[in-house]
C-alpha cells in the first residue's frame, strides 16, 4: 500500500531553518509529481510547493518563495522541503502529497516561536 512518511518537523525560532523529509513507498516514486501542503489551525490546507516527477520543474506559494526549496531524490524515494528564514506564520501541520492517487502523509508539525 502507499505510504508517505514525513519527518523533520519541530520547534524553531523565527529566522531559523528546518528540513522536512517525506519517504515514499508502495508506488513508482519517480513517475509522479510530489508536493508539500500545510494547514494552520482554523485555516484551509494550502499548497506550499510542488515538484514534477523528474524534479525539472517546481512551484511555490507566493508566501514562501525565496525561503523554501522543494527537491527530490528519486533513488531514495524521498522528497524534501528546505525551509529557511522561518516566520511565526509558517507554523502549521505540514503534509506530503503524491499525485499517485492523491495520496497524503500523516503530517509533521512545524512551530515557529521564540
Amino acid at each position: 500500500q502507499v505510504q508517505l512518511v514525513e519527518s523533520g518537523g519541530g520547534l524553531v525560532q523565527p529566522g531559523g531553518s528546518l528540513r522536512l523529509s517525506c519517504a515514499a513507498s508502495g508506488f513508482t516514486f519517480s513517475l509522479y509529481g510530489m508536493g508539500w501542503y500545510r494547514q494552520a489551525p482554523g485555516k484551509e490546507r494550502e499548497l506550499v510547493a510542488s515538484i514534477t516527477s523528474n524534479g525539472g520543474s517546481t512551484n511555490y506559494a507566493d508566501s514562501v518563495k525565496g525561503r523554501f526549496t522543494i527537491s527530490r531524490d528519486n533513488a531514495k524515494n524521498t522528497v524534501y522541503l528546505q525551509m529557511n528564514s522561518l516566520k511565526p506564520e509558517d507554523t502549521a501541520m505540514y503534509y506530503c502529497w503524491s499525485s499517485y492517487r492523491g495520496s497524503w502523509g500523516q503530517g509533521t508539525q512545524v512551530t515557529v516561536s521564540s
